[in-house]
């Protein structure tokens, strides 16, 4: 096997753990909210865990698309649409951090 479909397979893999990742933390989040005692707190504690879950998921998928991008088709179209995903999950994580948090955390 070369080095290109090694790579193109665990590509594959990390966004499969990441989909993964999104599913399950949805169901885990689902489930606390339905077993859980009812409060004030309830819904927005669903929120936060099924973003958590979403957050976690997309940054796994972003990982395989990079690793993808440059070991697997490094070429200029593929870079451009490599960068295009990447705002729009840049996007989607910033959108999701702020709907957690009610702001976005900035690291200096």
């Amino acid at each position: 096997m070369e080095f290109a479909s090694i790579m193109h397979v665990i590509t594959r893999l990390i966004e499969a753990v990441g989909v993964a990742v999104i599913v399950i933390g949805i169901a885990i989040a689902g489930w606390r909210y339905l077993t859980a005692p009812r409060s004030l707190s309830s819904y927005g504690n669903l929120r936060a865990d099924m973003g958590r879950a979403i957050l976690l998921g997309l940054e796994l998928m972003v990982a395989g698309d990079i690793i993808n991008t440059v070991a697997v088709e490094p070429s200029l179209n593929s870079v451009l649409v490599l960068g295009v995903i990447v705002l729009i999950r840049t996007f989607l994580s910033l959108s999701l951090e702020v709907e957690i948090h009610g702001y976005v955390k900035i690291f200096c």
